[in-house]
């Protein structure tokens, strides 16, 4: 393993590699098939080297702890508003997420139905590719930016087309207050029924998920605001049963699945929100599950049971419904054995393999990772 501390260090790790690289930042988002090869460790990588909140943007390294980001925008009173998950919890690692690691895998919370997406905040990424070469693409502050499609192609490639060394990303002014509205003992039919309700109402939902078999719906903004448009929700939802307020929901359950970080195999499903009971009702028995973004993303959780046999009936079941499915925790062995993300189309795969041949000609970052 060769801890790098510089773009130039990493630009001649890749250049002058002979085989496989393990592209790993905390080492927190061990997810995706097995990969064998030298670690390419870039958590030497880090610190802030720019943010103006007047401007609301930050630059950073890429293996600057999200912590240490996070704890600077709260300075300023500012926030990452696509609240990335964690998931040393459920994986049980125990290092440091990192902000590249957060971009490179798009990694999205509750919060992404109204503010969209890690992608979406992208402003701007440096990265070293399979041959070594450093590529910038974007800009560092929200009116300079260009080119974005690079950026957003970086988001969710898992570390298979280049090596992030540098992000810029669009913060937001953090909330006043919360508050979250809940709705116990909905089926799973009725509860995306109720959550579509709240999410297609006025009232600006920032949170709408399916936990512990209560509804939760999230509302944030000026205090005043909050508690007008809580009152006229619960008014609204009456239909659905008792609405009660609370203001101590902890929304890192629904962001983290902790409900499942004691299964030795979960699951992130994503399909439309009317389609989620569907899934869900296709799990074979000892399944447990939850949905996130109004019914949209659902999380599963086996404890007991052939993971490889839940791994085709989800994988199959979201196919004909247009979702995808990824195995988020699983043993090595099973990790190995099934596709752990959602196959593409033949189209979308043709164009998966061309972009892979053109930014890694060798096939050395992150081999397999994503498709065997």
């Amino acid at each position: 393993m060769t801890l790098l501390t510089t773009e130039a260090d990493v630009a001649e790790a890749v250049s002058g590699a002979t085989g496989p690289l393990v592209v790993r930042g905390g080492g927190t988002r061990a997810v995706g098939r097995p990969v064998a090869g030298d670690v390419l460790e870039v958590s030497g990588l880090s610190g802030i080297t720019l943010y103006e909140p007047g401007a609301l943007t930050i630059v950073a390294q890429a293996g600057t702890p999200l912590a240490d980001i996070e704890a600077a925008l709260a300075a300023e009173n500012q926030r990452l508003a696509f609240e990335p998950y964690d998931l040393t919890g459920l994986l049980g690692t125990a290092g440091a997420s990192t902000i590249g690691g957060v971009v490179a895998t798009n990694a999205s919370g509750p919060r992404r139905i109204q503010a969209g997406a890690a992608r979406d905040f992208a402003l701007g990424v440096r990265f070293v590719d399979g041959a070594g070469n450093v590529v910038k693409n974007g800009g560092r502050v929200m009116k300079n930016v260009t080119g974005y499609d690079l950026v957003k192609l970086m988001s969710g490639s898992w570390g298979t087309l280049g090596v992030l060394t540098e992000v810029s990303l669009k913060v937001l002014p953090a909330v006043e207050a919360t508050t979250t509205l809940v709705i116990e003992g909905l089926s799973r039919e009725r509860a995306v029924t109720a959550m579509s309700a709240a999410l297609g109402s006025p009232f600006e939902i920032s949170g709408a998920a399916w936990i512990d078999g209560a509804v939760w719906l999230r509302l944030e903004g000026f205090a005043s605001s909050v508690a007008y448009r809580a009152t006229s929700l619960q008014d609204a939802l009456r239909g659905f049963g008792d609405v009660m307020r609370t203001d101590d929901a902890d929304w890192t359950r629904v962001r983290d699945a902790v409900p499942l970080h004691d299964l030795p195999r979960v699951w992130r499903v994503s399909v439309k929100p009317s389609d989620g009971p569907a899934v869900i009702a296709a799990l074979p028995e000892r399944c447990q599950s939850m949905m996130d973004w109004g019914g949209g993303l659902i999380w599963v959780g086996q404890g007991d049971g052939d993971g490889a046999a839940t791994h085709r009936t989800l994988q199959e079941a979201v196919a004909r419904l247009g979702g995808h499915a990824t195995l988020m925790k699983g043993p090595d062995d099973l990790r190995a054995a099934v596709p752990v993300f959602q196959p593409e189309v033949p189209g979308v795969a043709t164009l998966s393999a061309a972009l892979r041949a053109r930014f890694d000609p060798r096939g050395i970052l992150n081999p397999g990772l994503m498709v065997a």
